[in-house]
């Protein structure tokens, strides 16, 4: 396991210290270097044959390396494997779930509107990661530019079952500027680099949301944007979900949690 610690102060550093196990490696200190050159980081670190990602806010179910890497040594020609989230708030509250798509040519469909491959869910080939490192550039969005530069090349998959917590409890005006221009700026480069026109076309969609989305957080319209935007979650995966959340906030517990 590498713990990547980007200038913390919050005391970070001292409790991943604190497990005196072997297997953890904690990279980073007090500088502050950014998400895309710290995961480049991690990958150059990394020894083993796939890498599995998250961040420090999620939650990940036991089963969640079992199930992924399971599927990707079994589907040989899958570079990055996803799986399905429930969207949960700070006292662990469901929300709901991000559209579903579960082969290749599903998540790509309309690279113009963006890619659903939950980020924090992905375990690939470590060899894929070192190949195609993420952009130092992309300050946000960081998997959608990487996704957008390598879809053509590369096979992604998503399996069905929830395996991940993702915390989110609103909108944020600068995350979702900053996201929908470099995006923006990242489908121009391919629209001139690759002379395909296409991906021009995904400028001003990526405008008409960014406007959307502003409306909603300016007018505090921000939450019922996003529970708007969340698809239900079934009752047994609610209730797995509990289970989930339960051993993650029990004392001692929390060994799955981020």
């Amino acid at each position: 396991m590498i713990l990547i610690n980007d200038g913390s102060t919050d005391g970070s550093s001292e409790i991943a210290g604190s497990f005196l196990d072997p297997r953890i490696r904690i990279l980073g200190g007090e500088e502050r270097m950014g998400l895309a050159q710290r995961l480049n980081q991690g990958v150059c670190e990394a020894k083993g044959e796939y890498i599995a990602r998250m961040d420090a806010d999620d939650v990940a179910y036991p089963s969640r390396l079992e199930v992924q890497a399971e599927f990707i040594g079994k589907n040989i020609h899958t570079d990055v494997v996803a799986s399905r989230v429930v969207i949960f708030e700070s006292n662990g509250e469901v929300t709901g779930t991000y559209p579903f798509r579960q082969e290749h040519e599903e998540i790509c469909r309309r690279p113009c509107a963006g890619f659903y491959f939950p980020h924090p869910t992905w375990l690939g080939k470590a060899a894929w990661f070192r190949a195609n490192p993420y952009s130092p550039a992309m300050i946000k969005a960081q998997d959608q530019e990487l996704l957008l530069r390598t879809f053509e090349k590369s096979r992604f998959a998503c399996v069905p079952q929830i395996l991940l917590g993702y915390r989110k409890a609103n909108l944020s005006i600068s995350t979702a500027v900053t996201g929908r221009f470099l995006y923006s700026k990242a489908l121009i480069r391919k629209a001139f680099r690759d002379r395909k026109p296409f991906f021009l076309f995904g400028v001003p969609e990526q405008a008409l949301k960014f406007m959307v989305e502003s409306f909603a957080m300016a007018s505090g319209l921000n939450y019922h944007v996003l529970r708007h935007r969340a698809l239900p979650v079934s009752k047994e995966e609610c209730e797995e979900w509990e289970k989930v959340w339960s051993e993650c906030n029990r004392p001692g517990g929390g060994k799955q949690c981020g």
